[in-house]
């Protein structure tokens, strides 16, 4: 059990600095620009993350998801909203990550293994354990994406 938490831990706090590392190649002009009127630009896709980390966080802690869908998600999107920079986004994410390895440090075995009823149906709790880190992996490409919009053609990492 120890192995698939520490793998989880380590998978969520590679894929923040990560992310972190793409995002830190974003220039400030190009911050908030989006190749389309309602695509996201860097800017909104870490608040994104940012908020979305202390979410992940409640329910690895709680071990069940909010019976109300909007239990869940109002937080997030009143934490999305409120981000204006980079810096709180980078602090938002930072706190979210450190709030899922310490909660991460609370599973046992049997939640493992276990499913959680969620709007979608029954979700295997291993899901909400790596969610953080997958979640982050995946709108690090979204950034990469923006960044060859306007020629940058190097990979960061």
């Amino acid at each position: 059990m120890e192995d698939v938490v520490a793998r989880c831990q380590e998978r969520a706090q590679w894929a923040m600095e990560h992310f972190l590392l793409v995002l830190s190649f974003v220039p400030a002009d190009k911050l908030t620009w989006s190749p389309a009127p309602t695509a996201k630009s860097a800017l909104q896709i870490a608040a994104h993350c940012a908020g979305y980390s202390g979410g992940f966080a409640s329910i690895i802690k709680a071990g069940v998801f909010p019976a109300d869908a909007q239990d869940f998600l109002g937080p997030i999107d009143a934490r999305i909203k409120s981000i204006t920079s980079v810096s709180e986004a980078e602090a938002m994410l930072r706190q979210g990550i450190a709030d899922t390895l310490a909660a991460l440090d609370t599973v046992s075995l049997e939640q493992i293994g276990a499913k959680v009823m969620t709007p979608q149906g029954q979700t295997p709790f291993l899901f909400f354990m790596t969610i953080p880190a997958t979640h982050l992996v995946l709108h690090t490409g979204q950034l990469d994406y923006l960044q060859t919009c306007w020629g940058d053609q190097e990979v960061h990492f």
